[in-house]
This record gives structure tokens, sequence and C-alpha cells, in this order.
């Protein structure tokens, strides 16, 4: 089990490290497409990149599991459309917030209020029944600590931009407990296909309604489109769905949150951005916060039938 759960969070890390050169991508793409146009095309082409995955690994799977019954298959595959329908409604929309929030506020302010799912997805897990080991709660704060220092450059106050990017941050905390509690009932690359596919109708749904980009942009943004579509989404949000099944969420959001640091040290090679010391500072306590919560503590220090550790 600690092997299983040592390769979950090197695989979280490598997804913050994917997502957070996302942000360079992002940036660019911007430039050509608006935020709806840009997120239906990369939904898409995730999508689309993990159909022939999905062919492949079920012939995998099934000689490895010949001996499963077709009942349960159909099962699985029944819960993988329906936790991916599920996934990508909460993926798009938080998205969409994000999007909508950085329009009306700052992108270091955003960034930060986005980084609250740390707090609010251990909340969360409190009303399922998943009581928090002390060491993750402070974890927690170290991490916020750390967050604020990485990303916010100006005084903290509650605008209508700011509102927006914290319902994304809810959001983003129903996607991970959506993703914990379906992956391991599921097919983790169907459940992350369907998501895709899901985020990217409703998202061009948005387009046609506020944006109608035309195709020469589209076209224009065709590399940020595809890492974003390829990477972020067909690896990054992937290797997710498939690291969540041996990890819990609380542990497995303070890990992603390592996004931030991966985006500033991705600005700081690809675009020549320099970090404060402050921002570095927050790098570190970032770090420690995720070292700290893979810390094992006894059981008397926990009460409750289920344990995010």
């Amino acid at each position: 089990m600690k092997a299983k759960r040592l390769r979950s969070s090197l695989l979280l890390a490598l997804t913050s490290l994917i997502w957070g050169a996302a942000f360079v991508a992002q940036s660019v793409g911007m430039d050509y497409v608006g935020p709806f146009t840009f997120n239906a095309a990369r939904f898409i082409v995730g999508g689309i990149v993990l159909i022939p995955c999905i062919f492949f690994l079920r012939r995998v799977n099934g000689r490895e599991n010949g001996q499963m019954d077709q009942e349960m298959k159909q099962k699985r595959t029944k819960m993988g459309v329906i936790g991916g329908v599920c996934c990508g409604i909460f993926l798009c929309f938080a998205a969409m917030l994000q999007q909508i929030g950085v329009s009306y506020t700052s992108v270091g302010k955003a960034g930060f209020i986005t980084s609250l799912y740390i707090i609010i997805v251990p909340i969360f897990g409190i009303f399922i029944k998943k009581k928090v080991p002390f060491n993750v709660w402070i974890s927690v704060a170290i991490a916020v600590m750390g967050m604020y220092l990485l990303c916010m450059t100006e005084g903290l106050s509650i605008g209508k931009g700011d509102f927006f990017v914290f319902l994304c941050a809810i959001g983003f905390s129903f996607h991970i407990l959506v993703i914990d509690y379906f992956s391991p009932k599921a097919d983790g690359v169907l459940i992350s296909c369907v998501q895709f596919f899901t985020a990217g109708i409703i998202s061009g749904i948005f387009t046609l309604v506020f944006e109608r980009p035309e195709w020469s942009d589209i076209f224009r943004a065709w590399a940020p489109v595809l890492y974003a579509g390829v990477m972020s989404c067909g690896v990054g949000y992937t290797l997710q769905v498939v690291a969540q099944k041996d990890i819990e969420p609380a542990i497995a959001s303070l890990i992603m949150s390592l996004e931030s640091v991966f985006s500033l040290i991705a600005g700081w090679i690809i675009l020549g951005e320099v970090l404060l010391p402050k921002e570095q500072f927050g790098c570190v306590l970032v770090f420690a916060a995720i070292v700290l919560a893979q810390i094992p503590v006894p059981k008397w220090m926990v009460r409750g039938k289920k344990v995010l550790n």
C-alpha cells in the first residue's frame, strides 16, 4: 500500500508539473482566442487523444483480467461513463469560473484564491465521514502561507472577480472529490476521456453563445491548444484520475498545489520572469507542507471511520 501511495504521489507531482507549464500555453493562447473557445478546443483535443488509449488499455487489461465476468465489465464501463460526465461538468464550470474571474482580478490574486481548494477539500471531506489527521491540517496551513507568498502581489480585498475565482476553487474541490469517488470503480482513462468530451461540449455551447470565434484564430493558436489539450488534459488529468485511486483527496490536493510552484518556475525558464525572494520562500513552504502531509501519524491522533492519510 505504501508503494502504491508513493507512486500516486509521484504521478500527482508530475501532473502538477504539466499543469504548471500549461500556464504558459494558456497565456499565449489567450492572444488568439477567448477563454471559452480555448477551453472547448483543448478539452476536445484531450478527449480525442485518449480514444486510442482506451482501446489499447482494454486489450491489455482484457488479457490480464480474463476471468472478469461480462457483467462486471459492463458495470465498470457504465460507472466510467457516469463518472466522466460528472467530472466533466465540474471541470468545465470550474475552468469557466476561473477564466471569468481572471478577467476582473489580478492573476496573482486569482492564483492564490484558486489554491484555496487545498483547504476546501478536507473541510468537505469531513461531511462525507473522512477525518483529517492533525499533520494534514498543519500542512494545509503551511501551504496556504506558501501560496500567499507565491501569488499575492497586493493587498487581499474581495471584488467581483475574486468571488468568481472563489467559486472556481469550490468547483475544483468538488472535482477532486468526485474523482475520489469514481476512480476506484471504473477505468481511469475512460473517465478522463468522457470528462473531456463533456467539458468540451459544454464549453463549445458557451463559445457559440458568447464568442463566435473565427477558425483562422483557432488555427493560429494551434501550439498552445495542442499542449493544453494533449499534455494538460490528455496526460495531466488522466494521471490525476489514475493516481487518486490510491491516495486520499486531502493529500492529493496538497500535492497538486505544486502547480503554482511549477508555473512560476516555467515562467522563469521559458518567459524569463524573475522569482522574488518571498516567492522562493513560498516554494519552500509548499514543498515542506507536502512532505509533512506524507508523514504517518499514530492512530490515536485521528478519530473517525475513514482517515485522510
